[in-house]
């Protein structure tokens, strides 16, 4: 097997994406001593440059590859609209690969990706927290990058990469102080699976907030499911199987999209919203305020963050210096889904 460009790189003490533009012709040039350097390794290793990866950074496509969960869900087909308009001012198309979310996906439409020689590839979707999933991703990602490609992400997915930072920890922390303003003291929440951050970081933003307040969620008032509306419907039905005195007095649903599916549950049973329980959503997508009761949600600038995604990517390189983080801030907007106050004694 022959020498690889990470050994260069190593035998230089370089990045790895110093070492492609040093030795594979990439418009982001280096400087010349530092380039001599790697040249003078690649030499003694007797390193053969890879004439694909002289191609993707000379002659890369006017493509930009997009990774997200699911298209059909508003929350992603915010995002991606937002990537549609920038990269169009880029004069670049995006493509748009579905993940549902799984690893083993992703990687394959990242390497997908790099094999169509796109100009550059954002993450739209959450960071795993199975750190074997995380290597896989990121050993693909490295690869890319490697040979001259650019990359950011929305959320964060480590520092290596330039990021479009939401404050979904913040913002679910703020929501949940808003609710307890109301007099709610009797919680339950409904967050994504633990194999992904996003839905990790809202949780942990609530129960920040709720320590705060010296209340600690009862047992079984956290429930994991998928971020669909079929997810919120099946938490809330275990919720709503217990005796009616240990219900609460909110649903957080971290996910707008959920919390549709427990506003039809609890109509469908004939439980008045916000009379007997209120309910929150998180993200704002753009049905929120059209559903009945409007929902109370946390405002995501949902196609600011695809925009500034693709502006990181062309702008800042991709990674190839220190890695540009982009925090974008939440707001709580409280409609009618909470909008009075708990019933005492209810």
């Amino acid at each position: 097997m022959g020498v690889t460009l990470s050994e260069v790189a190593r035998h230089a003490g370089v990045s790895l994406a110093t070492a492609s533009r040093a030795l594979n012709g990439s418009a982001r040039t280096v400087g010349e001593a530092l380039a001599a350097k790697v040249r003078a390794s690649a030499d003694a290793l007797g390193y053969l440059p890879n004439a694909p990866a002289q191609a993707l950074a000379r002659a890369a496509t006017a493509n930009v590859g997009v990774l997200l969960h699911d298209v059909a869900d508003p929350y992603f087909a915010a995002i991606a609209r937002g990537v549609s308009d920038a990269a169009g001012q880029a004069g670049l198309l995006p493509l748009v690969i579905n993940t549902d979310g799984e690893p083993e996906t992703q990687v394959r439409g990242i390497r997908m990706l790099h094999g169509q020689r796109v100009r550059a590839i954002l993450l739209a979707g959450s960071a795993h927290t199975d750190p074997e999933a995380v290597l896989a991703v990121d050993a693909a990602l490295s690869d890319y990058r490697a040979d001259g490609g650019l990359i950011a992400t929305i959320t964060d997915h480590g520092p290596a990469y330039d990021a479009v930072l939401p404050d979904n920890r913040g913002g679910a922390a703020d929501l949940t102080r808003a609710l307890l303003g109301l007099g709610h003291r009797e919680f339950a929440v409904i967050t994504g699976p633990e194999r992904l951050r996003v839905p990790m970081d809202r949780l942990a933003g609530v129960r920040e907030a709720l320590a705060e307040a010296g209340i600690e969620p009862a047992e079984g008032a956290v429930q994991h499911v998928e971020f669909t509306r079929d997810g919120g419907r099946e938490a809330v039905r275990r919720l709503l199987d217990r005796p009616r005195a240990e219900w609460p007095t909110a649903v957080l649903a971290l996910s707008d999209v959920c919390a549709v599916g427990v506003l039809g549950e609890l109509r469908a049973r004939g439980i008045d919203v916000p009379g007997v329980m209120s309910v929150a959503g998180f993200d704002d997508i753009p049905f929120a305020a059209d559903v009945a009761p409007a929902l109370s949600t946390v405002r995501m600038p949902l196609e600011r963050l695809g925009a500034g995604a693709v502006t990181l990517a062309l702008e800042s390189g991709g990674g190839g210096g220190r890695p540009v983080r982009l925090a974008l801030p939440t707001r709580v907007v409280l409609r009618g889904s909470t909008a009075a106050p708990v019933a005492r004694g209810r």
